[in-house]
């Protein structure tokens, strides 16, 4: 009788520790603003102007492909 109650305690001093170790994940909103740096329409243009060069460029000079 000893032996069982020594287990059942053991089993539940393991269980109250377990359930006392649980993970707690918090979800809170940033309490600074989001930035996000947009440099893609400056890039974007540089292209644009200098494949049109380009198309004048080979648009002039019929022979060389």
């Amino acid at each position: 009788m000893k032996h069982l109650s020594s287990s059942l305690l053991m089993l539940l001093l393991t269980g109250t520790f377990l359930l006392g170790c649980n993970p707690t994940v918090k979800v809170e909103a940033p309490d600074k603003p989001i930035v996000i740096n947009m440099n893609i329409k400056i890039d974007h243009e540089i292209r644009v102007k200098v494949d049109r060069e380009l198309d004048s460029l080979l648009d002039n000079k019929q022979g060389l492909f």
